[in-house]
C-alpha cells in the first residue's frame, strides 16, 4: 500500500514495454516492410543500444543528482520518441525513432531496483523485488496480448501505447517521496568506490547471469518464437500474444512467492534451477507439433524468469552501498541493454547457420553452460544470510 511503492511498480510497467508490445506485430512489420528476420530484429537492437552504452553514465549522474532529476527526462522521451514510431513509413525512420526511444528507456530499468534498494532491505527487499517483477510480468502478459489485439488492426498501434508513460513522468515528478543519496566525496572517490564494489567474483558471475537471461529471453523468445509461430503455425498477432502472456502469468505467479522460496531455498539455489527450466523449455519448443502444445515450454520458461530476475536484483541491491547503488544497478541495466542487443545477433546468427530451429537449441546450450558459470561463481551472499541495512548515507 506504500505510494511510492506503487509510483516505482508504474516506472517498471513502462521499463518493459519498449519490446514486449511490439513484438506480436514483428510478422507484420517483416511483410510491410519486405524484411528478413534478421532485419526485424533491428528493432530489438536499436531500442537497447543506447542501454549499453548509456545506463551506467545515467546511473552515476543518479548517484549524483538524485534518482528524479534522471528519471522523469528519461520518461518523457521514452513516451514522445515511442509514439512517434507509429507514424514512421519508412523502416530506416523507424530504427531511428527506436534508437531515441531506447534512449529514454536507458535508466528505466535500473532506477526503478535501485529505488527499491533504498526503500527496503533484507527478507523485505526479497519480497519487493518479487512484487516488482509480478508487477513486471503482468505487465508483459498483457502487453503481447495487447499489442496482439492491436496489430490486428495496425502494425502501427502499439507503438502508440508508449504514451502511458507521459502520466508516469507526471507521477515521478510530483508524488515519488523517495529517499536521495548524498555526497561527501569527491568524483575521483565515488568512482573508485564503484570499482572496488563491482570488482568482485559474485559480481562479476551476477552479471554473466544477467547478460545469458537476456540473450537468451530477446533473442530466442521475443524475436524467434514470433516468427517460428507465424511459419511454422500461421498463429496471428493474436495467437502469438497469448503464448508470449503465458510465459509471464507464469512468471508473475513464481516471483510473488520469492520472498517465501528465498527464505527457504536461498537465492543461489533458485537461479541454478532457474537455467536448467531455460534450457528445458528452450529445448521442447521446435519439439511441439501443434501451437498448442507450446503453452508448456511457455509457462516453464515464465516460471524460470519467476525465478532468476528478481533473486538476481535482490543479491545485487544488497551487495551494494546505498551512496553507489544506482551506478551499480546500473552497470547490471547495461549488461541487461546489452543481452537485449546481442540476444537477436546472436539468436540470428544460429538461425543462418542451423535454421529456424537453431536459436531454440542453441539457447538450451547456453542455459547449461550459464548454470555451470552459476556453481562456479555465485556462493551464499549476505543477503541470503538474513540481509542487511543499507549502507552508506541516505538522506
Amino acid at each position: 500500500m506504500d505510494r511510492n511503492l506503487r509510483i516505482i511498480f508504474c516506472v517498471t510497467l513502462m521499463a518493459v514495454m519498449g519490446v514486449t508490445v511490439i513484438a506480436p506485430a514483428f510478422p507484420r512489420i517483416a511483410r510491410v516492410f519486405n524484411l528478413t528476420p534478421q532485419q526485424v530484429g533491428l528493432l530489438i537492437t536499436a531500442f537497447t543500444i543506447p542501454g549499453v552504452v548509456l545506463t551506467p553514465v545515467l546511473g552515476v549522474l543518479a548517484d549524483r543528482f538524485g534518482r528524479r532529476r534522471i528519471l522523469v527526462p528519461s520518461l518523457y522521451l521514452f513516451a514522445l520518441a515511442g509514439g512517434a514510431c507509429a507514424l514512421a513509413h519508412d523502416f530506416r525512420l523507424l530504427l531511428a525513432l527506436r534508437l531515441i526511444q531506447g534512449t529514454g528507456a536507458a535508466a528505466l530499468g535500473a532506477l526503478n531496483v535501485t529505488l527499491i534498494g533504498d526503500l527496503y532491505s533484507g527478507r523485505e527487499r526479497a519480497t519487493a523485488m518479487g512484487y516488482n517483477a509480478s508487477v513486471l510480468s503482468l505487465g508483459t502478459a498483457t502487453y503481447p496480448v495487447l499489442g496482439g489485439l492491436l496489430a490486428q488492426l495496425s502494425w502501427r498501434y502499439p507503438f502508440l501505447l508508449a504514451l502511458l508513460a507521459l502520466p508516469v513522468g507526471w507521477l515521478v515528478q510530483f508524488h515519488l517521496k523517495n529517499p536521495e543519496p548524498r555526497q561527501p566525496q569527491t568524483l575521483r572517490g565515488y568512482l573508485g568506490g564503484v570499482w572496488r564494489s563491482i570488482w568482485r567474483r559474485e559480481v562479476a558471475g551476477l552479471f554473466a547471469v544477467s547478460l545469458m537471461t537476456f540473450i537468451l529471453l530477446y533473442g530466442a523468445i521475443m524475436t524467434y518464437f514470433p516468427l517460428h509461430l507465424d511459419r511454422n503455425f500461421g498463429a496471428s498477432p493474436a495467437l502469438i500474444g497469448l503464448l508470449i502472456s503465458s510465459m509471464s502469468v507464469s512468471t508473475a505467479i513464481v516471483s510473488s512467492r520469492l520472498g517465501r522460496l528465498s527464505r527457504r531455498f536461498g537465492q543461489r539455489d533458485l537461479i541454478l534451477v532457474a537455467f536448467l527450466l531455460f534450457g528445458l523449455s528452450l529445448g521442447l519448443i521446435p519439439m511441439m507439433s501443434d501451437w498448442w502444445m507450446l503453452f508448456v515450454p511457455a509457462l516453464l520458461f515464465g516460471a524460470a524468469m519467476g525465478l532468476n530476475i528478481p533473486s538476481l536484483q535482490t543479491i545485487l541491491a544488497g551487495l551494494a552501498p546505498a551512496e553507489r547503488r544506482a551506478a551499480f544497478m546500473s552497470l547490471n541495466g547495461m549488461v541487461l541493454r546489452l543481452g537485449q542487443t546481442l540476444g537477436p545477433v546472436v539468436m540470428g546468427a544460429m538461425y543462418g547457420w542451423g535454421g529456424s530451429r537453431a536459436p531454440f537449441y542453441g539457447g538450451m546450450i547456453l542455459a547449461v553452460i550459464t548454470w555451470g558459470l552459476v556453481v562456479v561463481t555465485l556462493s551464499r551472499t549476505p543477503v541470503e544470510q538474513g540481509g542487511r541495512a543499507n549502507e552508506g548515507q541516505i538522506e
